[in-house]
Parts: structure tokens; sequence; C-alpha cells
């Protein structure tokens, strides 16, 4: 196995669209996963970005460090922009303006710009079936504003707005499945991915900008600030997360679910808490309520793969 991931870095583009000299905080796993999907699309793309930590990082004026066309749009309305892009793109294509050719259109925001005041300009792009690819890179709060919960925020997760007390105990609802609410416009192409998988995560960005018509892909991205983790566990953050069954790795197909590393085992969930402070306040009782809901998960999403038939 690793001789085939040597071989495979040996093949990974050496395009950055995503450059250096931005700030984002130190082991910040969003950034590397927007790293490695600009290598994944090359250089025939047009990023629009929704307010948040990407976008701060990336852009202070008048820096950047984007190396292709990029649009910064408001908190909630990515989708909508990309979908005027992609209309636009394909107008002047057929008047003659410009010549016929391939321009990947990506829409690009975090959990709150996505699951929350976002999803209906989201709902909307998928449904009128616009060929754009969107991704969510996932960091479970709205970090760039000060680590306000989300609806992708953990049950039991301490924030700022959800902090952990003696009545209270943290987030108290369940993290919203936004992949599954995608799926769910039954568009083309589905898929959760992280940054610690890498090839696994530049694979389904290609899979997603080469379908035509809507793809939606689902990224974890680990933040250290906002998790209270040390910045050089976010690689192994991720795996944990995954190899627990919190977030597992998957792509719905046109409708074909199929989990792209089916473990044999989960790990318990206790694993992957126990790196991070906002879960630090979890008692044993909390810790066994949400390993029966991820288990309870797990065994809903390997059912679905052999309805379908992805398997």
């Amino acid at each position: 196995m690793e001789k085939l991931n040597v071989y495979a870095a040996k093949l990974v583009p050496k395009n950055e669209n995503f450059g250096q000299g931005h700030r984002a905080c130190q082991g910040c796993a969003e950034a590397l996963a927007v790293r490695l999907a600009g290598k994944a699309l090359g250089k025939s793309v047009i990023t629009v970005s929704a307010t948040g930590c990407m976008e701060v990082v990336s852009t202070p004026f008048p820096y950047t460090s984007w190396n292709v066309p990029w649009i910064h749009v408001a908190f909630e309305n990515a989708a909508a922009v990309a979908s005027g892009v992609e209309s636009g793109l394909k107008a002047l294509m057929r008047k003659g303006r410009m010549p016929q050719r391939k321009i990947f259109v990506l829409a690009l925001a975090g959990d709150g710009g996505t699951s929350d005041i976002g999803v209906q300009a989201i709902s909307g792009a998928l449904e009128r079936g616009h060929d754009f690819l969107y991704i969510c890179t996932d960091n479970e709060a709205y970090m760039n504003t000060g680590i306000q919960r989300s609806s992708a925020t953990p049950w039991g997760a301490s924030t700022t707005t959800s902090p952990a007390g003696k009545v209270i105990p943290g987030q108290a609802t369940w993290k919203k499945n936004m992949a599954a609410i995608a799926a769910a416009h039954d568009i083309p192409y589905v898929a959760t991915a992280c940054p610690s998988y890498p090839f696994d995560l530049m694979e389904k960005v290609k899979k997603g900008a080469r379908v035509h018509g809507p793809a939606y892909i689902h990224v974890l991205a680990v933040c250290p600030t906002g998790w209270r983790s040390a910045p050089d566990l976010s690689i192994r953050l991720g795996r944990l997360a995954v190899e627990t069954g919190i977030f597992p790795l998957y792509e719905v197909i046109d409708g074909k679910y199929k989990i792209s590393i089916d473990l044999p085992k989960l790990r318990p969930v206790e694993d992957y808490f126990r790196l991070q402070g906002r879960f630090r306040h979890l008692t044993k009782d909390m810790i066994e309520k949400i390993q029966e809901r991820v288990t309870r998960e797990y065994e809903k999403l390997k059912m679905q793969e052999r309805m379908t038939g992805g398997e």
C-alpha cells in the first residue's frame, strides 16, 4: 500500500490554485482540503467562495493566495452566484463570444454557509440542475467569527454559543446530514471526503467536476483552534473520524451508495474524543449515547449501500 501511495503522490499535479502566503492557523485541515481540491481541478476553473475562514485567510487586501479566477460572495449565496457564472459561461459560448471549452465552476463554503444560511440557495441550484461542483469544508462551527455552533456541530460539542454547563452539556442537537440532503435532490454525484485521505479526496473532486450536472462534496476539515486540539494532530483526527464511523467516507453515484473505506470493525468513538478539548466534559453515559447513534447510523449507511446496489 505504501508503494502505491508513493506512486500516486508522483502523479499529483504540481499546480497550486490555492497557493502559499495565506494566513490559516497552524494545522488547518481546511486549507489542506482546498489546496488538494485545487490540484484536482486544474487551471480551467472559476471559484466562487463564500465568506468564511478560507475567504478571510486567503485574501487580505491587497493580497491573494488564489491563482485562478476567484469571486468572493456573501455568506449565504455561493451556490446562487455559481449558478449565475455557469449560466453566463453557457450563454457566452452559445453566442460565440468565447470558445467552446470545459470550464469548471466551483462553489466553496463552510458548514455555516452551507448547512445553515446557504441551504436555500444550494437546494435551488441542485434542483435546477446547474453544471457545477459544490464543496463544503466542514469544520463543525462558525470558526471565523468566534467558534459559534452551527447545525453541523456534533451533539455534545462545546462552543461559545453552546457551552458545556451543568444544565445543557454542549451542543443539544445532532449534526445535520447535509450530504444526505444533497443526495435527496437526485443529483448525479454526492460524496464525503477528508484531507486525511488525500488521494480519495482528489479523486472525488475529479469525479464531481466531470459529471454533467450538479455535484456536492462534503469535506470534514479539522480545526485545531475550534476543536481545541494540537495542530500536529489534524491528520490523525481526520483518520480517527473515519475509523470510528463518526464521519464515514462514501459516494452516491446516480442514487447508488458506495462506501469508500469500509472498515471491518469501527474504533470506539472515545478514541476520537479524547484528543479534543471541545469534548473534554463528556461523561461515560454521554459517550455511550453517541456511540449508539454512530453505530446505528453506520449500519444504516451500509444498508443503503446494499439496497441501492452500490457495493
